[in-house]
Order: C-alpha cells, then structure tokens, then sequence
C-alpha cells in the first residue's frame, strides 16, 4: 500500500501583494505532484497549526484554475497570519511536540512557511526539531517581505509592487505639492524600521520633468536633524517646493529612534515608533515658518495590488514552485532564493539557501549605495531597483473595481 504522503503550508507576518503568489505557487506545484495526495493550509501561521486549524486547498484548487490565479493577484493573506516566534527548544519542547503530532494525524510530509525573517526562524527551528528526532518531514522556507531585507536572496517577494507603489505615490505628491506659488516641504515617511530599501524606491519617481524627492533618508545612516535643516536651506535656494522621503526607523549617531518617545516595544522587542514624519514636520515648521505636510504611507504600500509589479508576482509564483520542488528533492532547513544573474537584460534564477544562513540575520542598504552626505542614494541603486517594479499586473475586476479571492465570505 502507498504511503500517504501530504502537505501542508501556511503564511506569517505582515501582508504583501505578493504572498499569495507565492502560495499559489506552492499549491500548483504539489497539485502537480503524484507523490502528494493532499495539500493543507493552516489558518493564522503556526497558531492555527497548533490550534488545527487546517482547510483542505486540494478540494479548493485541484479542479479550478481560474481560482488558483486570481488566488495569485489577491493581496493579503489567503490564509491569514500570525506573529508568534517559536519558543526555544531548551527545556521545553512542547510546541514543537504538539506540531508534530497533527502532522503524523494529518500524515504530513512537506510543510512549507511563507514569510519574513521571524517566519524563516520558525522555519530553523522546526527543522532541527525535525533533524533531531529522526523524522521523515521537509521543512521550506518560502521568502516575503516588502521590507526586502532578507539575506542570500537578490531581493524578497513583495518589495517590488510595495517599492512600485512607493515611487508612484511620492511622484504624484510632488504634483500635487507644485501647484501653489507658497513655499512648501512635503515629508513622506515610508516603512523601514532599520533597512532603507522601501525609502530608496522613492528615488524612482525621478524623471525627466521632476527630480522630487529631492531628499532621501534611509536608516542605514545616522540621522542629524541640524543637518536636516541645512539640507533643506539648500533646497530652497534652488526651489520653493521640497519633496522628502524618510524612513519611519531614522536613528541619531547615538542609535536613538528620532521618533521613539516612549519604551513601549511589540510582539517581537522592536521599538513602538511615534511618527518620523509628524516629528520632522514640527521641527521644519518651528524653523521655517513654512507650509509643511507629512504623509506616511502605511498599509497602502503593502495592500495595493492594483499597483502591483507583474515581475513580482512572477518571481513570487516562481518562488512558490521552487519551494514546492525543493521539498520533493528532499530538501529541507532551506529557503527558496532569488539570484540574479544580470540586470540588462534583467535575469534571475531560483535557488535554495540554508535557512539558517537567512533567520535572524538583516540585509541592510550598503554604504556605498547611500550619498556620501547621507541625503540621497547613488545610481547603484536605481539600477538595482529599476527591474523590479516593470509590467502592470493584471488585476480581475468587478463592477469598475478589483475583485480578489477570500477564504472567507465576508471580511
């Protein structure tokens, strides 16, 4: 008699508009599998898998492929989220037990975990509790994050759309900022708690009319709000609207968050930031005396799938597929990578790294990709941005607007 021999993938950490290509990747590549009898998805990341709270995707997707790619342009996640790190193995190992006693009722073979850097750590972890005791499980890692700071991998599924949204969004504030003869400083504060790789993407909106932003500031370097001022003196003596992109994790030479009032921190120990925006408009306004807005691009830049970036969603799919084979290969402790091979004509290839090599660790912006003044980056980095945000995804639609996939009816 055939072993049955199943799978089972979930998502964790902050959304994207790429994540669930990703896991439509891994569906279809199980699907196409004759060693996989079912594939399962847990709700909520490993709090659902703890709490067994598993839907059965074949009978979703086997027979439906118009499902399995809208599943690909839907934004979010499919199958919700968690942000719950795995506790250690050290004296107490029963949330790594009770895991893989669903998987021996679930007769689970292949799992595969779709996130970012805590997601990737669950994924080391679970696969050395796998290691350890002998167990016939493949454990992959499946890369996401519009943060794009990720290690070994060229860049992470989700960066480009939210990179792509970024640079249209700061390009069309700049029109609306240049309409009044009233001097002005525009702020956009853009995610990035300690990588700059989002703020970057707003240099994109240059063109050959508007060199707004004018100002790029990235955490990577140490901020100084006296700087600050004076970079902004010498904008003004060349034009009377200022476009600035900063990330919301600026830091003074000190390691101070220029935002960070209180020590309340979240889930995982990081810093509940106040606002870099709303503190440099206060600071430009005292000193200027000037019109001054501040705008934060939030959950927008990582939602906003009519905006998203059909390479992304490729690469993300690809991705998915690739995870899907290394399992098969019997792979596992390993994350499916990005590597690029060329930038003209772009081309990547897919590959695999060790997750241990990627959890806990953080790709920053390099120094030499960031002006030497600290206020803008360097033509490096618009070649390595460039690739990433081309092709207008196709979105389905319904009634003038876009229309996704849900699990559930009403959300």
């Amino acid at each position: 008699m055939k072993k049955i021999k199943n799978a089972l993938v979930a998502q964790s950490g902050g959304p994207t508009v790429a994540i669930n290509a990703s896991l439509a990747g891994v569906i279809r590549g199980c699907l196409d599998s004759d060693e996989i009898t079912t594939i399962y998805g847990a709700r909520n990341g490993v709090e659902g898998l703890m709490d067994e709270k598993l839907v059965n995707l074949t009978e979703i997707f086997r027979d439906d492929g118009e499902a399995l790619e809208m599943l690909k342009a839907t934004p979010s996640m499919y199958l919700g989220s968690c942000r719950r790190k795995l506790k250690s193995m050290q004296g107490d190992s029963s949330e790594y037990d009770n895991i893989m006693e669903i998987f021996r009722k679930y007769h689970i073979q292949y799992f595969f975990y779709i996130g970012g850097n805590d997601s990737m750590d669950t994924v080391g972890k679970m696969s050395i509790y796998v290691k350890r005791h002998q167990l016939d499980v493949c454990v992959i890692g499946i890369p996401k994050t519009i943060d794009n700071d990720l290690v070994i991998t060229d860049h992470t599924p989700g960066f480009g759309s939210a990179a792509r949204y970024v640079a249209a969004s700061v390009l069309e504030m700049a029109h609306d900022t240049n309409i009044y003869n009233t001097r002005s400083v525009l702020i956009a504060e853009i995610m990035g708690r300690d990588a700059g790789w989002l703020t970057a993407s707003s240099v994109l909106a240059r063109n050959d009319y508007s060199q707004a932003p004018h100002l790029i500031y990235l955490p990577e370097h140490p901020f100084s709000k006296e700087q600050f001022l004076e970079d902004l003196r010498a904008q003004f003596k060349v034009r009377e609207h200022v476009v600035v992109a900063v990330s919301e994790g600026l830091r003074d030479a000190m390691g101070h968050y220029i935002s960070a009032e209180t020590s309340a921190v979240d889930a995982f120990g990081h810093a509940m930031l106040s606002g870099t925006g709303k503190c440099l408009e206060g600071l430009v306004a005292e000193t200027f005396g000037c019109k001054v807005r501040s705008v934060e691009i939030n959950v927008l830049q990582r939602c906003a799938a009519h905006m998203a970036s059909a390479v992304d969603l490729e690469e993300s799919f690809q991705l998915g597929l690739k995870g899907a084979a290394m399992a098969l290969e019997g792979r596992t402790g390993e994350m499916a990578i990005v590597r690029r091979i060329s930038d003209a004509p772009y081309q990547v290839v897919y590959e695999s790294a060790d997750v241990q090599q990627i959890a806990n660790a953080e790709k920053k912006v390099p120094d030499e990709w960031i002006n030497s003044d600290g206020n803008d980056v360097t033509e490096e980095m618009i070649t390595y941005l460039k690739p990433l945000v081309q092709g207008q995804a196709s979105v389905p639609m319904k009634d003038g607007l876009p229309y996704y996939l849900s699990l559930d009816a009403d959300i």
